[in-house]
């Protein structure tokens, strides 16, 4: 990310709201782990809101941050096999 606060910004003002909208949403995190990388996860209670949030993420990514992105972001997804609060 060549300016993680303005993405942080756009994502934080743009891209929660789209994804509190998807059903099933649970939480979303927006991660600076520093030298210019970002990190985010969200949580859904199933399987098809999660790759509903892909969908989303892709477009949002695409209409808003491609201009801050200097590689291509990388998506993983996975089933949660341990949580703690």
């Amino acid at each position: 990310m060549t300016d993680p606060a303005e993405a942080g910004r756009r994502v934080d003002e743009g891209f929660v709201t789209l994804l509190r909208q998807v059903p099933g949403f649970v939480a979303y995190y927006w991660i600076d782990a520093g030298a210019g990388v970002m990190v985010s996860t969200s949580v859904f209670e199933d399987e098809a809101g999660a790759e509903e949030s892909v969908k989303r993420a892709a477009d949002f990514v695409r209409d808003n941050l491609t201009s801050l992105l200097p590689n291509p972001p990388q998506v993983t997804a996975g089933q949660v096999v341990a949580a703690g609060q």
